[in-house]
């Protein structure tokens, strides 16, 4: 009887251990490279090699194997790239750049569409190193002096529509308006970015999130003429640390109710950041109008300020241009708490809750803050209107409408 088993069972021993060795042989699936320079872009700053571009991308979205696309070292002359990825194969694609991809020196070629390099509907791509220069200050100069055919402008790097993107030591300069925008994406990785524009140019947010879920950004430095990074209604799960902000307006969440049907921001974390001679520090903006959005469950933690105008603000009526909206802002905001910041702030308030009477601001907790006057270093003061909540620990300036946690007294 024993025999019999054994002889039963050596087959399928067989075909265990030939599906082991099969197995342990298998080759990995091969990546394939191609270089920009194939398809005819010339890095010297002055051939337009955007058909080149395109033309590479074309290739790498027909792929069955990931692949990788080679930008070498030098200045691409490239105008609008529009990267399409609802035909593609959706295997990984990779965007490895050494130099430098430059917009075109007429600010109103690039500025005829809204973005000038659009990745739209993607899925697994990822963004290595390279320098984006949409040289905006062209635009920057006619707007600043009142010109009336100024175009809006375009903004540097759009994702939308996308999946799995990572973006990893790009460089973003001179951008006309946004640098990067995530819109409507998921599962977003932004990690060593830098982002610079001059503190006068007009509306260069940093980068922009909008209706877009999973996305961090880390250890990135930001400067700009506007928010460092601002988080738009839709936007979940957001995950910020390890930034330098400055100069610019903070890093803000909204603006927010702009519009009665709108969605709102929750689960946000804002952790580790240096803010230097910013206009504002962590910032909560809402119009002061009928909507139906929010801002909820928001931590704002382990953050420095230095010569800050506005260190913490809830600023719920926020007005953009004229005529300013008259009424009550309709957004909820609720759970938020400021947590270990410390440093100095430029003018005399340092913190500003400014809620809505219709809806207070509620669940805000304030634990272990210090803000003190820039040149004095005396405590600064605190306003605060229709907002509840607590404060534990210290809390300097301490803000009247919120009560001592009577654990902590």
């Amino acid at each position: 009887m024993v025999y019999k088993t054994s002889c039963l069972l050596l087959p399928l021993a067989l075909v265990f251990l030939d599906f082991i060795i099969t197995s342990s042989l298998a080759k990995p699936i091969p990546t394939t490279f191609i270089n920009v320079l194939t398809y005819g872009a010339k890095p010297d700053g002055s051939t337009d090699s955007t058909k080149a571009f395109l033309a590479a991308w074309q290739v790498a979205c027909a792929s069955v194997n990931p692949t990788t696309i080679i930008v070498p070292k030098g200045r691409f002359l490239v105008g609008n790239l529009v990267f399409q990825g609802k035909k593609c194969t959706d295997t990984p694609i990779s965007i490895r750049i050494a130099g430098s991809l430059i917009a075109p020196e007429d600010y109103r070629i690039v500025a005829s569409s809204e973005q000038w390099i659009w990745f739209e509907s993607v899925t697994d791509v990822s963004i290595y190193g390279g320098i984006l220069d949409a040289q905006g200050s062209g635009l920057w100069n006619c707007k600043n002096n009142g010109g009336s055919n100024c175009p809006t402008g375009a903004k540097t790097l759009l994702f939308s529509g996308s999946n799995n993107i990572n973006i990893n030591g790009l460089t973003s300069i001179n951008s006309q308006k946004f640098h990067i925008v995530i819109n409507s994406c998921n599962n977003v990785n932004i990690d060593g970015v830098k982002v610079s524009a001059d503190a006068n140019s007009p509306n260069t947010d940093g980068i922009h999130i909008q209706s877009s879920h999973l996305v961090s950004i880390t250890n990135s430095r930001i400067g700009t003429g506007d928010d460092c990074i601002s988080i738009g209604p839709g936007s979940t799960h957001v995950s910020i640390q390890g930034i330098q902000c400055g100069p610019g307006h903070g890093i803000s969440i909204g603006s927010l109710g702009i519009a009665e049907e709108e969605q709102g921001v929750e689960n946000v974390t804002v952790s580790n950041v240096d803010f230097t001679a910013t206009s504002n520090g962590v910032r909560i903006k809402t119009w002061a109008k009928n909507s139906k959005s929010f801002a909820r469950n928001i931590v704002f933690q382990h953050i420095n300020m230095k010569m800050v105008k506005n260190p913490i603000i809830i600023d719920q009526r926020y007005c953009f241009y004229k005529p300013c909206p008259e009424q009550e802002s309709g957004v909820e905001v609720s759970n938020v708490r400021y947590e270990d910041i410390h440093g100095t702030s430029s003018t005399d308030v340092a913190v500003k809750l400014d809620c809505s009477k219709e809806k207070p601001c509620t669940g805000i907790v304030m634990d272990n803050v210090n803000l003190a006057l820039q040149l004095v270093n005396q405590p600064a003061q605190a306003s605060c209107s229709n907002a509840n909540g607590l404060a534990n620990d210290v809390v300097i300036p301490f803000t009247p409408c919120l009560k001592r946690d009577i654990l902590m007294t």
